[in-house]
């Protein structure tokens, strides 16, 4: 009989462990949140590629690299030859960017897409970036200090140029029913790794820039009209859709996709511009982007 205390009170030591216990829960999380970057991240400014024209110099290049016998690609940390050395004034120390010229060898996503991309000029790829550790007269070795693909025999070395991270407008969601700007507007012409469904996070490239006064640092609204095959390929097999669905419907009078409000889908951020061109960063999306939607100066 003189257990029944006993427990009862371990059952209140019990009960006290354990409130103690999802007080110090409760304590730990209520930590702040960590703060919402307020600017795109290294990875994003220089490794999203760009569309130039002219081209880029193309005087050096990666000739090879340690391990050449077995390995057709490097890598992060790997050690590269470049075709410059003390003769072109190259120092231990310097830093060069890396990038590839690079071609869509896929489908034509929307009427007129590979023209289009043509006119805007060469698309390049981020490499990467390299420090030169070792020179020798005419070639020199450098680590590769920052990867964003593999690199290769061939690939075009640069003097490393410091590009803005321009900072996110104020946080808030884009208004879904904003007016036309006024401003000019561009076409989605191609992508990083030239993939034609977009969504955040991904880098778009427009064919307006700095002719049309576009800047790093500018937003883009990002919208379509609902029209045939000429302007968004998800529409093929598709005609006059945007009045009339065989089976379900159509409206009183023939619309073409203009004569209806366009479809807002999302915003980016530019990071990188060249005379006709402009690397777009997404930073909000309400719904698939594709190459051949729309993108205009906000």
């Amino acid at each position: 009989m003189r257990a029944k205390p006993a427990v009862a009170k371990l059952a209140v030591l019990c009960a006290a462990v354990l409130t103690s216990a999802v007080v110090c829960s409760a304590q730990t999380n209520t930590e702040p949140a960590p703060r919402a970057a307020t600017q795109p991240d290294y990875t994003s400014v220089y490794c999203s590629g760009f569309v130039s024209d002219p081209k880029v110099p193309d005087d050096i290049r990666v000739i090879s690299g340690e391990g050449s016998t077995y390995k057709i690609v490097f890598e992060h940390h790997d050690y590269v030859y470049i075709n410059r050395g003390e003769d072109k004034g190259v120092k231990i120390g310097d830093v060069f960017a890396v990038v590839r010229p690079v071609i869509d060898a896929g489908n034509e996503w929307f009427y007129g897409q590979p023209r289009a991309l043509r006119e805007m000029g060469t698309v390049y790829k981020d490499a990467g970036q390299l420090r030169v550790v070792s020179v020798h007269p005419k070639t020199s070795i450098a680590e590769v200090v920052f990867s964003c693909d593999y690199m290769q025999r061939g690939d075009i070395v640069r003097p490393f140029e410091e590009r803005p991270a321009p900072p996110y407008k104020d946080p808030g969601v884009p208004d879904h029913f904003a007016p036309i700007s006024g401003k000019p507007v561009g076409t989605i012409i191609g992508s990083f790794d030239f993939h034609q469904e977009l969504a955040r996070g991904d880098a778009a490239y427009v064919n307006i820039g700095a002719n049309k006064g576009v800047k790093v640092g500018d937003y883009m609204r990002l919208f379509r009209y609902q029209e045939t095959k000429k302007d968004v390929s998800q529409s093929a097999g598709e005609h006059d859709y945007q009045y009339k669905v065989f089976g379900f419907g159509s409206a009183p009078m023939r619309y073409s996709g203009k004569d209806l409000p366009r479809e807002l889908l999302g915003e980016g951020i530019v990071l990188n511009v060249t005379r006709g061109a402009a690397t777009v960063l997404i930073t909000f999306s309400s719904a698939e982007m594709y190459a051949g939607d729309f993108a205009e100066i906000e």
